[in-house]
This record gives C-alpha cells, sequence and structure tokens, in this order.
C-alpha cells in the first residue's frame, strides 16, 4: 500500500484532520514549531493534504466528514474536565462511529480513553520523559498498525498523566517498563500511543530540558537526560503507517 495518500477525497477535504489540542513549549516552538507541523513532517505528507482544527478554539467539523483524524498532546490534563476537551471527546466518539480512522497521540491517547468509558489521572509513578524502550504485546498479530512493529522498539515519551482503567473492549498493544498502556487499540480503526512517534530526537531534548526539574528523583527511568534522546525510526513508522490506512479512505 502506498504511503501517500491522493490529495483530496472525493468531498474536496485532504484525508487527513489534525486535531490540536494545545500548543508545545515556547521555547520549542521557536525552533521547530508546533505540533501539527510535526505530525505532518513525520507523515511525509505536503499541506494540502493535511487540514488542522484548534480544538479549544475553533468548531470541530461534521463527525466522519475526514478518512483520517490525527489528536495530537496538549500541555493541558485531561482529568481537568475542560470544556473544549469534553466536546472533543463526544466529537471523537462520533468520528469513531462514523468510520473515521482515528489516532490520538499522548493527550489524544488519554482522550479517547476518557471518552470510551476509561480512567484518566495522573500516573502514580510520577513522569516518563525521554527515550524509552516499548515492549510490543502478543495481540498485535492481526493489529492493521502493529502488526508489523518491532518486539521492542525505542520511542519518545513526556507525559505525567496516563490511562489509568482501559475502556470497555480495549486491547493493549504495547508497554514501556514506566506505563503498561502506551499504545491501545479502541476500536477496530482507533488507537492511542501515550509515546510520540512525531518527535524528532531535537524536540525530545527540547522537553527532556524543559522536564527535568519537575521530574526530579521522581522519575524512575534513566532516560531523563538529554544524552539518551535517541532516534526512533520504528515509532516513526507507525505514524507513516496510520498514513497508509488513512491514504485508503474510511473501510
Amino acid at each position: 500500500m502506498s504511503l501517500r495518500p491522493s490529495s483530496r477525497h472525493a468531498t474536496g477535504r485532504p484525508p487527513l484532520l489534525i486535531v490540536q489540542t494545545g500548543s508545545t513549549l515556547p521555547a520549542v516552538r521557536a525552533r521547530h514549531g508546533d505540533f501539527p507541523e510535526w505530525f505532518r513532517r513525520g507523515l511525509g505528507w505536503r499541506r494540502d493534504q493535511v487540514d488542522v482544527v484548534d480544538a479549544a478554539r475553533e468548531p470541530l467539523p461534521v463527525a466522519g466528514a475526514y478518512a483520517g483524524v490525527i489528536v495530537t498532546g496538549s500541555p493541558a490534563m485531561v482529568s481537568e474536565r475542560l470544556a473544549w476537551s469534553e466536546r472533543t471527546a463526544q466529537w471523537l466518539v462520533q468520528a469513531i462511529d462514523a468510520g473515521s480512522a482515528v489516532l490520538g497521540v499522548c493527550y489524544g491517547h488519554q482522550l479517547l480513553a476518557h471518552a470510551l468509558g476509561g480512567r484518566v489521572d495522573d500516573h502514580p509513578r510520577g513522569r516518563e520523559v525521554g527515550t524509552v524502550a516499548i515492549e510490543r504485546l502478543p495481540d498485535t498479530g492481526d493489529d492493521a498498525l502493529f502488526a508489523n512493529a518491532p518486539a521492542c522498539f525505542a520511542a519518545h515519551a513526556s507525559h505525567q498523566q496516563s490511562v489509568l482503567e482501559l475502556p470497555p473492549g480495549a486491547v493493549v498493544l504495547a508497554r514501556s517498563a514506566h506505563d503498561p498502556h502506551h499504545a491501545v487499540r479502541y476500536a477496530p480503526r482507533a488507537w492511542g500511543l501515550q509515546f510520540h512517534p512525531e518527535f524528532s530526537v531535537e524536540i525530545m531534548r527540547g522537553y527532556v530540558q524543559a522536564r527535568r526539574p519537575a521530574a526530579g528523583a521522581a522519575c524512575p527511568q534513566p532516560c531523563c537526560t538529554d544524552v539518551g534522546c535517541a532516534p526512533t525510526p520504528s515509532a516513526r513508522q507507525l505514524l507513516r503507517r496510520f498514513g497508509a490506512l488513512v491514504g485508503a479512505g474510511p473501510g
């Protein structure tokens, strides 16, 4: 399957909508741009193949209007139950029901879990920050996104909250030593990733440098130094794989 979809579907819209749920750290944004651009670069798509909506400031489109939806990370917390976030959660359920392929990343992953009946809150062991080892679990053999992923691969992570309780029917696809729910299939065409396939090494270093004082001794990972930041090609390939699924259109 080609990784590059057609520029426009029959509706005249691009095939993919990025739902932006916040902005990155100001110092990181000044050097590398913001979340939507990272995803577009990671997908390898042109700007005319992607629409972006700011969920906190703009109305969401009709659910199902796009073949694929990516929900970004955010400095907000799902447990805050902000009005725009709750509206977006309801919309995501409608988008899944309407047949869109959905990928939630970090906050987006947690928002999917919350929308579908799971529980999200602060991780009891504190933050996970840096390049971490992700273990693929056995229930991935027939998964459209994870079937060809390595048994263990590196990925960039930066989060304080986690999916603590899964919604009904969810299937865990991957975990780290810190978080048992790093990748989850919430529906046949809806996935959540706690790690960041869109992060580059430079972006990850920016987060490690900013988060290190907050993580402090509470972080159980040896990764909380920018020396440990490394490329994550297998994580990035998952983003490309999602792009291939979107390019095929709703199933």
